[in-house]
């Protein structure tokens, strides 16, 4: 079927709901909207359907995709395993390892899938690196470094309340956990600082985390995220240096993505043109995950990623609290290997 043919159960009214409708209608999909709050708002800016309860919506639609706070993800999605449906879910899946395993396993004794919303990965220049690390452009890498910083959503709401949101590292950096782990390999060891610290559960409201990763390769990865003050401008970037060049990105400098390479190689094209008017990776990514779940051809991420960035993100909570680097050769934050 094609994507016109698609209805989408949508659950959750909050920002990011509005880039994912942006991408549904683009795609043709019919959208059933319901959430605690905001439903009939959203829907009649978008005209969107309203589904008063969410056993209606789940009845209705092909498969959905939770918009929802953190904390509720894997109670949602639970339910719509419970229904039979299909998951996309927007980062980070779960709260904890434990309750993202647990998801895996409801959603593969019930012949569903789960897909977290890790949009990074469809972001043009982070592909590019992906791409020139595993064809060995720059060589072994060696060191990677990754910042993320916004406007602080710790303000009002639910994201001061670390039981809620995660925190900084659980609600922003976990992008670039997953980022890391993408393109630097699997992980043996964390370390991690903050500042202001967590007090009483409560984060700061400006506050800036920093982690470093160590690879099974051997790479070292240093991650940054950072709440700011009102009005911090949003902006990312990378730069990951290997044995014979380096890829780097920052998204306020409007150059796009640059490689320098030694040898024959710097002779090569950009991967990517210096030019960022592309789709909205958002657009990119639900028509993957839907044509995945269309396909059964698995995605560029999967269930097993996002529970892998949330593993990641409760280890540097360990090393926070701890002072202490994190081996995650033996860590186990709830029972999970």
């Amino acid at each position: 079927m094609s994507d016109s043919d698609l209805t989408v159960g949508l659950i959750g009214a909050g920002n990011i709901a509005t880039v994912h409708v942006a991408a549904w209608q683009a795609l043709g999909a019919r959208v059933l909207v319901h959430s605690a709050a905001g439903a009939e708002e959203l829907a009649a800016k978008y005209g969107l359907e309203v589904a008063p309860t969410l056993d209606g919506l789940l009845a209705a639609v092909d498969f959905v995709d939770i918009v929802t706070p953190s904390a509720t993800h894997q109670e949602i999605a639970l339910a719509a395993i419970r229904a039979g449906k299909d998951v996309i879910c927007e980062k980070p899946l779960t709260l904890r390892a434990s309750e993202a395993h647990e998801l895996a396993e409801a959603a593969a004794a019930a012949g569903v899938r789960v897909y977290p919303a890790h949009v990074v990965r469809y972001f043009p220049e982070y592909v590019a690196a992906h791409t020139a690390v595993v064809a060995g452009k720059i060589g072994k890498v060696a060191v990677a470094r990754f910042f993320r910083q916004a406007s602080s959503p710790a303000g009002a709401g639910w994201y001061r309340e670390v039981a809620r949101s995660g925190g900084v590292i659980m609600d922003l950096m976990v992008h670039d956990l997953d980022q890391a782990r993408w393109i630097c390999g699997e992980v043996t060891s964390v370390y991690a600082v903050q500042s202001p610290p967590t007090v009483d559960g409560i984060s700061p409201v400006n506050v800036a985390a920093h982690v470093t990763l160590t690879h099974e390769g051997g790479a070292i990865s240093h991650l940054r995220a950072t709440w700011g003050a009102t009005g911090t401008p949003f902006k990312t970037g990378f730069s990951i240096a290997g044995s014979s060049g380096v890829l780097e990105y920052t998204s306020d400098q409007g150059i796009g993505y640059a490689e320098k390479l030694q040898g024959e190689g710097s002779k090569a094209d950009l991967l990517i043109p210096s030019s960022t008017l592309y789709e909205s990776p958002y657009l990119t990514q639900l028509r993957e995950l839907a044509a995945a779940l269309k396909s059964g051809i698995e995605p560029r991420v999967v269930a097993a990623d996002g529970a892998a960035a949330v593993y990641l993100a409760e280890a540097a909570r360990e090393s926070m609290a701890t002072g202490r680097s994190v081996d995650m050769t033996t860590f186990d934050p709830a029972g999970v290997a």
